[in-house]
């Protein structure tokens, strides 16, 4: 199994909208790829409650089943279509992906 996990730190404002709204749209947008991506076998996403300097504002942790059905993942096109918004709107990122 391999878990994929990415950290955000998104922008004040961006595309119309302020930081709470930017992470809620991050999250229901990467949501919403779980029954659209048959290669997702567990996905889910976490907005920060506690801010500090250290936090990041979004966090994605998902499983797969192996690295072929990651990369089916990463390059779906649903999935290329959040990625667009989330480059338009995050300052910061960090990922680590391992077998578990």
């Amino acid at each position: 199994m391999i878990k994929h996990i990415v950290l955000w730190k998104v922008k004040e404002l961006a595309d119309g909208l302020d930081r709470p709204q930017i992470a809620a749209k991050m999250k229901h947008d990467l949501e919403a790829l779980r029954p659209v991506i048959p290669a997702i076998r567990h996905l889910e996403v976490g907005v920060n409650c506690i801010p500090s300097d250290a936090a990041f504002d979004v966090a994605l942790y998902s499983e797969f089943d192996s690295r072929t059905d990651l990369e089916a993942y990463m390059t779906h096109p649903a999935h290329q279509a959040v990625v667009g918004f989330v480059r338009s709107v995050v300052t910061a990122r960090h990922v680590v992906d391992y077998e578990a």
